[in-house]
């Protein structure tokens, strides 16, 4: 069942939240440092070690590996906004370094992929290969 992961992503999401909140006021700075990517990192350590120990039941492993395929957009995405606001008033710099990165990001697929050995075809070609 779907609903048994959630508990092991909401505990990993909330100590990595509580991690961030932590560095950040260390460092001076009244937001979250990196609080989800802690909760990722936890995520990645914290499921293969539970399972070694046999605590982790199938239906519980099904559940984490359905919501660690949703995990990364949804929180990702949370975070995001959390700082529109902020960057918008930090004028156009903030603006064209998003734009920015989204075009190099954009632009380096294709050679990162080629990099995996992973097929690098369009749509159409794969379509026309699957009909022949």
């Amino acid at each position: 069942m779907i609903i048994y992961g959630v508990m092991v992503l909401g505990l990993c999401m909330f100590v990595g939240t509580a991690i961030g909140l932590t560095l950040g006021i260390l460092l001076g700075i009244p937001s979250d440092i990196g609080g989800v990517g802690f909760a990722m990192l936890l995520l990645v350590f914290v499921t293969p070690w539970v399972k070694s120990k046999g605590w982790l039941p199938k239906a519980s492993e099904d559940g984490i590996m359905f919501w660690n395929a949703m995990y990364i957009p949804v929180v990702i995405a949370m975070a995001a906004t959390q700082n529109v606001a902020a960057a918008l008033s930090g004028g156009w710099i903030a603006f064209i370094a998003g734009i920015l990165s989204v075009v190099v990001c954009f632009a380096l697929i294709r050679p990162l992929a080629a990099m995996a050995g992973a097929a690098t075809s369009s749509f159409g070609d794969e379509a026309e290969s699957t009909q022949s």
